[in-house]
């Protein structure tokens, strides 16, 4: 028995990084995923791999910017597996730079991806999960919006400040529905980070060194098995929360 047996999960950006990692772990504790991503190859190329783990799973092509394509993955749950208990809001488009040099198109595209698409999914699954007594939300913010110093990262860490706002207030209006809402600040070896560590060697490792654990987290066994057990039967008091998974190098107090 898994700790996640007969329940069902939807993760945007389920194609690579923290998205595919947390898919595998959910799979391996029993979970029915429902991937989202716009590039429907890589979804595939998941869905094998959980599938090959004795788990089923669906891939939906869908833009977190398109509201009617939220509305789609929702759908595409309901029709595959009958429910919604688990909803990872994954997928992110992050306006970086300083304020000097991001657009306004590239600062709307974060909020619509960020904030915006994580609104609309959460209210998109309430109903859903209400109906079958709880679930559990987990929608992901950043240690870059804590910085002493904001330098370069002012609108990235503007988006996802503005995500934990929602996730405290939807933690708090929905909790007597048993829905739980928490918030993840992920360190993880995704393929955007793994590049940028390559073409900044000196940089990189400067970064690492302000880890306390002395690493960057893996996207599947470190960052996605937590979230695992953030959605799971041993964290049903946990909700509200924001939960820095960077090796200790975040503060949020």
């Amino acid at each position: 028995m898994g700790s996640l047996d007969g329940k069902i999960a939807i993760i945007t950006g389920g194609g690579q990084g923290i998205g595919r990692g947390t898919a595998l772990e959910m799979a391996r504790a029993g979970a029915s995923l429902v991937l989202s991503g716009r590039t429907v190859e890589k979804l595939n190329l998941v869905v094998a791999e959980i599938e090959a783990l004795g788990a089923r799973a669906v891939a939906v092509q869908a833009d977190v910017n398109e509201a009617d394509d939220l509305a789609r993955i929702v759908l595409a749950a309901l029709a595959a597996f009958g429910g919604i208990d688990i909803l990872v809001n994954n997928a992110q488009e992050s306006p970086l730079g300083r304020l000097l040099d991001v657009t306004d198109e590239a600062f709307l595209r974060g909020f619509n991806s960020g904030p915006l698409a994580s609104f609309r999914m959460m209210k998109l699954c309430y109903p859903h999960m209400k109906s079958r007594g709880g679930g559990s939300i987990i929608n992901m913010c950043t240690s870059a919006a804590v910085r002493w110093d904001m330098s370069g990262y002012g609108a990235y860490g503007a988006v996802k400040n503005a995500i934990r706002v929602l996730s405290r207030a939807a933690a708090c209006e929905w909790g007597k529905d048993n829905i739980r809402v928490n918030t993840v600040a992920p360190h993880a070896l995704s393929p955007g980070l793994k590049g940028w560590m390559a073409a900044r060697p000196e940089e990189a490792a400067e970064f690492v060194k302000t880890i306390p654990l002395g690493r960057v987290g893996d996207c599947e066994h470190d960052i996605g098995a937590a979230i695992t057990q953030l959605v799971g039967p041993g964290m049903v008091y946990l909700s509200g929360a924001t939960i820095p998974l960077d090796g200790g190098q975040a503060n949020f107090d």
